[in-house]
């Protein structure tokens, strides 16, 4: 009986260490071969901050500045139905503490978009893009991740710094990311 008591007391103690590994979905999946990861780190945002570009164009200055303003970029992308799974119930999660800046549904495939306000209303410290069902819309695409051919379920994406959301869909756009075209709608109200 003992014994079971401290087994039990250190499961306990345990459960947090455990919660926060699983916490990140991004470090869960980042080595799957049934997910395709990016993740541009601080550092290269830092170098890109360094670059002292002059340009006459006001467009592509003001998206230099977002540019600068990110201090992380990471994204993931299956067609493996569980990982899809696990990584909608992580962004259910998250959406707790994050609020919802838009939803999209169209021919079975969903996306949604979640922001974290930043230090004033115009911007946020975190925006994440969740798009599910993809499979319905890719599945007669011919698409080739090093040489295997790859489908696509669920993408994830996450953003993060300082980033002025009247910019936002600039930036979605300029990555060719679903959702771009409806936020600059919105944007523009």
């Amino acid at each position: 009986m003992k014994k079971s008591l401290i087994v039990f007391a250190f499961a306990i103690l345990l459960m947090p260490l455990t919660a926060m590994a699983q916490s990140n979905i991004f470090d869960k999946y980042s080595d799957n071969d049934n997910v395709t990861y990016a993740s541009i780190k601080p550092k290269m945002f830092q170098m890109l901050a360094k670059i002292n570009i002059e340009t006459d164009d006001k467009e592509s200055q003001e998206f230099m500045d977002m540019v600068k303003s990110i201090t992380s970029f990471k994204t993931l992308a299956t067609d493996d139905k569980v990982v899809a799974g696990d990584i909608a119930k992580w962004v259910k999660s998250r959406s707790n503490s994050l609020e919802e800046l838009m939803e999209i549904k169209d021919d079975g495939v969903v996306v949604k978009f979640y922001v974290k306000e930043g230090k004033n209303e115009d911007f946020v410290a975190e925006l994440l893009m969740f798009v599910n069902g993809l499979d319905a819309v890719t599945k007669d695409l011919d698409v080739s991740v090093n040489g295997k051919k790859r489908g696509m379920e669920s993408v994830l994406v996450s953003f993060t710094g300082d980033i002025d959301l009247n910019q936002l869909s600039k930036l979605i756009n300029a990555f060719d990311l679903p959702g771009g075209k409806e936020l600059d709608k919105k944007n523009n109200r």
